[in-house]
């Protein structure tokens, strides 16, 4: 029998998802185990949000939608991209897509041909290189350091273009590291992308979770034309389980992933997409009770960390840190392992995020949660 594609064969299994699922076993055979390794806010959806999902199974909301998606939903993200991002786009210009990985993975095969270059700075999601590979392309990446606050040099990304560079691949806030760009550096790093032709893809999923003060700035907002803006529901609304997101750009490309969303999972959830609506219309009360919430848990964590020995910068963004467990292991994978088999904690190591090392917490759990772990892993 003849086997698998080459493209298939050469994919990770997600780091994140097996650390998950061996959590999950142990939970099954009645051990306690505190999960500090998906990326999901254990807040419930918002009410009204949930009682649009029910007006629209009972209104018969319950068809094919248009691939791109529901119309008055993608009229709602725009007016949401120029009233928060201050952005201009037509509803024309926006696809909706089942959860923000497929937006990525759409948007990828739109730009991407075999043996282009992706420029992805890390520590990274481990989605983006796998995405790039899978498509033919050659993932570079640009390092940045713990002790810098995971700033992106602008010298070093320029340095690693070359004549087969195609894109570089943004994520700010981070995951990871929780690192949010400055204006400066991402308008430095638009003004490389223009010197060198190339895309930018931006994956804003977690601009709502920020400790700054204020949004992260797009890098749309200086040149729309050249990049392909990635967001979606999960985050900021508490929806993961719903997989809504959405892609905004030119024109072009997003009939290019139209077509190709066409001929592969089609629609989005035609139930969550009218659902979605009512969260990108009216949801700053939760988003500001869900930032303070974090931001207390992000204290919590980075201080209980440092404490027991484990370095730990602070993050500035999205529910993550990224600490030194070198004290437990010089091997991140090691380190996860003894920290899950014997303090009883989930946690995901930095191999696949370029993080050597380091070992991600998700603090999108209960500050008792986090007390506990860190009560627990100080006794390793």
């Amino acid at each position: 029998m003849k086997g698998l594609s080459n493209a298939s064969s050469q994919l990770k299994p997600s780091s994140t998802v097996a650390v998950t699922a061996r959590a999950m076993e142990l939970k099954r055979q009645g051990i306690d185990v505190i999960s500090m390794a998906a990326g999901e806010p254990d807040f419930d959806t918002p009410e009204h949000i949930k009682l649009a999902a029910k007006a629209a199974i009972d209104a018969g909301k319950t068809k094919y939608t248009p691939t791109l998606g529901v119309f008055e939903l993608r009229e709602a993200i725009a007016a949401k991209f120029k009233r928060e991002n201050k952005l201009e786009y037509a509803a024309a210009q926006i696809q909706v897509t089942t959860g923000g990985k497929q937006a990525l993975f759409n948007a990828c095969w739109a730009l991407l041909n075999p043996g282009d270059e992706v420029i992805i700075p890390a520590p990274f999601w481990v989605t983006y290189p796998e995405q790039v590979r899978l498509f033919g392309g050659v993932p570079v990446f640009v390092q940045t350091r713990a002790e810098d606050g995971y700033a992106l040099e602008l010298d070093a990304l320029e340095a690693a273009v070359t004549a087969k560079t195609k894109m570089i691949i943004l994520n700010s806030p981070s995951n990871p590291s929780g690192v949010v760009y400055s204006d400066e550096t991402i308008e430095g790093l638009m003004a490389i992308a223009e010197k060198h032709d190339l895309w930018v893809m931006s994956d804003e999923m977690y601009e709502h979770i920020t400790y700054t003060g204020k949004l992260p700035v797009s890098a749309a907002k200086f040149n729309t034309d050249r990049v392909m803006t990635i967001n979606g529901a999960s985050k900021a609304y508490s929806m993961t389980g719903w997989r809504i997101g959405f892609a905004a750009g030119p024109a072009h490309v997003i009939k290019a992933m139209d077509a190709i969303q066409g001929q592969s999972t089609s629609n989005a959830n035609s139930i969550s997409q009218w659902a979605t609506i009512a969260a990108v219309n009216d949801t700053s009360e939760y988003i500001n009770m869900a930032r303070e919430a974090f931001r207390g848990r992000r204290d919590a964590i980075v201080s209980g960390l440092n404490r027991i020995g484990l370095p730990t910068p602070t993050p500035e963004g999205a529910f993550y840190v990224l600490a030194d467990t070198t004290r437990i292991h010089k091997d991140e994978t090691e380190a996860a392992k003894i920290i899950l088999e014997q303090a009883r904690v989930a946690v995901v190591p930095g191999t696949d995020f370029h993080a050597p090392g380091r070992v991600r917490l998700s603090y999108a759990c209960s500050l008792e949660q986090i007390e506990e772990a860190i009560s627990r892993i100080g006794k390793i």
